[in-house]
């Protein structure tokens, strides 16, 4: 996930014209050098310095993404094909590690609040091309409900 990680967010920076960073390297750098404005002392980077650590896609990262595909084909894509879904829909946003394994998309709203007025939400999650229709449903879910506020804090 590290590998794919760096090639991805190399791959997505390197085209942004007006950023300061332009690679994960760039990042960390701007990290260190923004140590209080980026919150490291609470954050921390060790999962970037991990992944820019990486070396690449190999025989044993190309074995596991096959993997992945294959769960992915055989389980959530399956299920939502025979069944006809629309969306699958999860608390907050656990679903979405297990959606990006296929590199499905999934949206979150918001649902509720808790006791102490802490918001949580909703994730709607389905396959590649269905992010029309995905914003549809949030955005129906959201119109229905009309939970969204500003959240409230009880101490």
């Amino acid at each position: 996930m590290l590998t794919e990680f760096k090639l991805s967010i190399n791959e997505y920076l390197a085209d942004l014209s007006y950023s300061p960073v332009h690679s994960l390297v760039d990042i960390i750098s701007f990290n260190k050098a923004h140590p209080i404005e980026e919150r490291l002392k609470d954050f921390g980077q060790e999962n970037l310095v991990l992944a820019q650590n990486t070396k690449g896609i190999g025989h044993v990262e190309r074995a596991r993404i096959h993997l992945l595909k294959e769960l992915s084909a055989s389980g959530l894509e399956k299920l939502v094909k025979e069944h006809q879904m629309d969306a699958i829909v999860a608390p907050e946003h656990y679903a979405s590690n297990y959606l990006a394994i296929g590199g499905h998309p999934s949206i979150v709203v918001p649902a509720g609040y808790n006791e102490k007025g802490v918001p949580f939400g909703t994730s709607f999650g389905g396959l590649q091309g269905y992010e029309p229709r995905l914003i549809e449903v949030a955005y129906a879910f959201e119109q229905s409900t009309k939970v969204r506020r500003p959240p409230m804090f009880k101490p």
